[in-house]
């Protein structure tokens, strides 16, 4: 049984997506009611682990998190991180 199908892979990343959007949106909620958070690593590690679109949706739509440092530049690295690991993946794929 084969679970790393490209089938398998793109839903994954869809759910992951659709988790840090929606992280974003439920931390800013309780950043408004004053409750506890949801912690800037937990939220981090959905983007490192492929919901860096969610994670930038959910930041830019939400208006949260827009400003923080070092949060930003800790997201930016993951995005440039995941940009350079798929470079290196289609490159690897095209030379055969």
């Amino acid at each position: 049984m084969v679970l790393l199908t490209p089938t398998n892979i793109a839903i994954a990343l869809i759910a992951i997506n659709f988790i840090a959007f929606g992280a974003f949106g439920l931390d800013k909620a309780k950043a408004r009611r004053g409750q506890y958070r949801i912690a800037e690593s937990t939220l981090l590690l959905f983007a490192f682990f492929g919901g860096t679109l969610g994670a930038y949706a959910g930041r830019s739509l939400f208006r949260h998190k827009t400003r923080k440092q070092p949060f930003n530049s800790h997201l930016f690295q993951i995005a440039v991180l995941q940009m350079l690991a798929l470079g290196g993946l289609i490159g690897w794929w095209v030379s055969g």
